[in-house]
This record gives structure tokens, C-alpha cells and sequence, in this order.
């Protein structure tokens, strides 16, 4: 999903524009301390910095923001685990589509008992 159609952000903004840690925050329900706090947690996690150290995040920077929110506070995932998964690039899919095989429900569930118990 394109930022741009996303009802979180219908801010008039371009699809790829930079966003505030403010905006990012108030669009995702997210504390912008817990953000600054991921960006100690997570290497990978780098948003832009400007003069005075104002951060503006890229819709790469947000849909990683939407990832580790999912693994840490939806699916469990410790930081670390999280960390690790989004490292190895083994984070499971939000959701298994209705009209999927059960050889690809399988397969995620299998993909999440993994990254599970690597951690």
C-alpha cells in the first residue's frame, strides 16, 4: 500500500515525501520516544537527521516503523528477536491470504516457529 492511500497519512503530502517523527508518530500510534528509542535498537533503522537533529523519515524508514511495531507488539517478538528476524530477512508476512493453499499457510506457520525459536 502506496503511503499516499494510506488514511493514516492523508496529509496532502506526495507518497514519498519526508515526514516528521511527530507526523510519523501521530499517524502510526506510536510514542516518538519509543521511535527514537528503535533507532538505538535497530541499526537498520536511519532516518534522515537535519539541522539540529530534526528526524524525517522516508516511506522506507516508516514501513520498517510498521514492521517492528507488528513483531514487537502484535506477534511478541522481543527487540532482539525482531532485530534478528528483520536482519536475517526472515519476518513472516502480517497475514496468510484467505484464498491461500494450506501448503502456504504451512509454510508460514513453519516460517514463524523458526524465526521463534532462533531468538
Amino acid at each position: 500500500m502506496s503511503l499516499f492511500a494510506d488514511p493514516r497519512f492523508a496529509d496532502g503530502k506526495e507518497a514519498g515525501a519526508l515526514r516528521t517523527i511527530g507526523e510519523v508518530a501521530k499517524a502510526l500510534n506510536i510514542a516518538p520516544h519509543v521511535l527514537r528509542y528503535w533507532e538505538l535498537q535497530f541499526p537498520m533503522l536511519q532516518p534522515l537527521k537535519r539541522s539540529g537533529g530534526r528526524r524525517y523519515y522516508r516511506s522506507e524508514d516508516i514501513a520498517l516503523v510498521e514492521t517492528i511495531d507488528r513483531l514487537v507488539n502484535r506477534e511478541g517478538y522481543t527487540l532482539k528477536g525482531a532485530r534478528k528476524a528483520i536482519s536475517k530477512g526472515t519476518v513472516p508476512d502480517s497475514e496468510v491470504e484467505a484464498g491461500d493453499g494450506l501448503l502456504d499457510r504451512l509454510r508460514a506457520i513453519r516460517h514463524r516457529l523458526a524465526a521463534a525459536l532462533e531468538v
